[in-house]
């Protein structure tokens, strides 16, 4: 891909940006749109509708920089959840790693790359027209001695990292774990949202309707009542005891009695509470199958977008267009803009599919629901975006790499470094354009312009939507892997990726302060998908760097870098012993603390009593009427949702 397609992109996506953020700062002055742009805010009691005119209403400003710049974890903690801290932690990791990484590779690397000759000296009285390869490490001679400056920073960037996941991040999470699970078991934040008040609203249905809901509640209940579950929620009045219990084995026949510690009550996913062991090990398996078959399915965009990086393959698929792509910034858009721009959209449909796979696949928690569908978009994107990528989306291509892994380091090598200008590109559109979009927040927008058409919302009835991590974190994650993979390949596209995780730090702490709110908390599980990815990313670095070198003939850097993967995999080994435990169980020493602490509380005997009635199948809840008007449609959800 030539440098003007890249700029052409670069230009597009920077003016959508520039756009979104200054139609941004206009609207969400705007008391017609506080809905959209500040629905926490008014649920909370912190904003109020102006109606009287102002013309600074309609002048861009610039005042919610600020405020989010000057946020502070505690007071995110406090707000959001650790969930929401382990969200910008990772953004913040990103940033650090990249600035370190961006010195090197901008002042360093670069400069290496550009003096090579491997493929054509640069003429820099034309740079729009070069290839953007003479930018990366494919430039520079074989055996040339400046390949040890790649070399040595391979080193650097992998005991960078290493250092940082030990100390800014992994260790400071474990010591906010352990002090959040010392505390009593009760919700970490304070829940917001529109069925927060309960509104006796009797009066304004009529006899009829309260005759109708309550013979549907009780056909429901009996219903309910009718299986033969064999299952419940078990309340301990030790925390240890629980503990204790949950790790021993209950029967003889390990498959006939499973314990899971119980999630909060606003947490528990109900369709699959009573779900019996080979249900659940069948729905895994399913759901396994499903996501093979998209995998694989999706390789057809791919295959696609990889046809449009490439203008002689295009005129071969469509040979009425050649005239037409010879018109220099049409190619220009085709090559550098709309490829990425057509992924993006194909994207888009996964976070939602892999979430409902996550919901069938046995979990009885909509946190482990959002963990498990994280995972599965992450992966996903590695595979198509990447991996499909890189080897032009062939499937017996990827196949035989898989049963060929000797050759893996040396095709990698290979094809990575030729698809530098593809991701830079996707980088831009993705990362800068999908980001800003988040703060302009197109679709809720959209919706609400729609809702007014028909009927005129109050404050009472705005919901506070929750940010979907199982979308939001495999981006921020794919980016990272990119950054690390191409590192010391192709330096060029740092910048763009320092420039998107600054966008990604100043916006999403905004919309943690005005925008979502938490439904439910994971207790920071988030973070071990982090550092496995990173790991992941690291290993796969050293695969290439050994590649390169040999393809460089610099056989003796090749053989130096193999302690890097075998070091990298040890150092995640002892993180596992060392941190990951505490994501998965509570220490006994905690717990007993706690347990001693509690002897001398005297708000643990009412913490007692509400234990009873907290964990109930919503279809055994009494009927309670939302001050929802819609609910004359849907009075079943709106009591549902009211009750719990």
């Amino acid at each position: 891909m030539l440098v003007s397609a890249i700029l052409t992109s670069v230009g597009i996506n920077s003016a959508l940006c520039v756009l979104f953020v200054v139609l941004y700062s206009i609207l969400k002055k705007q008391p017609s749109y506080y809905e959209v742009y500040i629905p926490r805010l008014l649920v909370e009691g912190n904003s109020k509708r102006r109606s009287r005119f102002n013309l600074e209403r309609l002048i861009p400003s610039t005042g919610w920089l600020p405020k989010a710049w000057k946020l502070s974890e505690e007071e995110m903690l406090s707000s959001s959840g650790l969930d929401a801290v382990v969200y910008m932690r990772t953004i913040t990791f990103c940033l650090k790693v990249f600035s370190f990484a961006g010195i090197i590779g901008v002042f360093i690397l670069l400069p290496v790359n550009c003096s090579g000759t491997e493929l054509h000296q640069i003429d820099f009285e034309d740079l729009y027209s070069n290839s953007l390869d003479v930018f990366t490490i494919s430039n520079v001679n074989r055996g040339s001695k400046w390949l040890w400056i790649h070399f040595s920073s391979v080193y650097a960037i992998t005991i960078f990292i290493c250092y940082l996941l030990y100390h800014n991040d992994a260790k400071q999470l474990y010591r906010r774990l352990l002090h959040l699970q010392s505390e009593p078991s009760e919700q970490k934040y304070k829940q917001v949202g529109l069925f927060e008040k309960k509104v006796d609203r009797l009066d304004h249905y009529g006899k009829r309707l309260e005759d109708l809901e309550q013979n549907a509640r009780l056909e429901q209940s009996e219903v309910s009542l009718a299986k033969d579950t064999h299952a419940a929620f078990v309340s301990f009045k030790t925390r240890y005891g629980a503990s204790t219990v949950f790790h021993q084995q209950q029967s003889t026949n390990p498959t006939h009695w499973l314990t899971e510690e119980a999630p909060q009550p606003n947490d528990v996913f109900w369709p699959f509470f009573s779900s019996s062991f080979m249900g659940r090990w069948i729905s895994k398996l399913l759901v396994v199958v499903a996501c093979i078959l998209l995998t694989i399915l999706f390789l057809i965009p791919v295959v696609v977008v990889q046809g449009l990086t490439n203008l002689s393959q295009l005129e071969v698929w469509f040979p009425f267009l050649k005239s037409i792509l010879t018109i220099a910034f049409v190619s220009q858009i085709v090559t550098g803009y709309l490829p990425s721009l057509i992924l993006q959209l194909f994207l888009k449909i996964v976070p939602p599919i892999m979430e409902f796979l996550s919901s069938i696949q046995g979990y009885i928690s909509h946190s482990e629901i959002e963990r498990s569908a994280c995972n599965k978009v992450l992966w996903f994107t590695v595979w198509n975006i990447f991996f499909a990528t890189v080897f032009s989306g062939s499937v017996l291509n990827q196949i035989s790499i898989v049963l060929d892994p000797k050759n893996i380091p040396a095709k990698l090598a290979v094809v990575v470094p030729a698809q530098a200008s593809f991701f830079i590109a996707y980088v831009v559109t993705s990362g800068w354009t999908s980001t800003s979009s988040e703060l302009f927040r197109i679709i809720p927008l959209i919706c609400s312009l729609m809702t007014k058409c028909c009927a005129e919302s109050t404050d009472d009835e705005i919901e506070v939507p929750s940010i979907p991590y199982h979308r939001d974190i495999p981006r921020i994650l794919f980016f990272g892997l990119l950054g690390i993979a191409y590192f010391f390949l192709a330096p060029v596209i740092l910048p763009f990726l320092l420039v998107y995780f600054c966008l990604a730090y100043i916006i999403f702490r905004n919309q943690f302060i005005n925008v979502y709110a938490p439904k439910h908390e994971t207790a920071g599980k988030f973070w071990p998908i982090v550092h496995n990815l990173v790991i992941f990313s690291l290993v796969l670095m050293h695969a290439i760097a050994v590649g390169i070198f040999s393809l460089k003939k610099l056989s003796l850097a090749s053989t130096l870098v193999l302690p890097l993967p075998v070091l990298t995999l040890l150092f995640n080994e002892y993180c596992r012993k060392r941190f990951l435990p505490i994501f998965k169980s509570y220490p006994a020493e905690i717990l007993i603390k706690k347990d001693r602490e509690d002897q001398n509380d005297a708000l643990m005997s009412e913490f007692f009593d509400k234990l009873a009635t907290t964990y109930q199948d919503p279809a055994l809840m009494p009927i309670q009427y939302s001050a929802d008007s819609d609910s004359l449609n849907r009075p079943l959800i709106s009591s549902a949702e009211t009750a719990m």
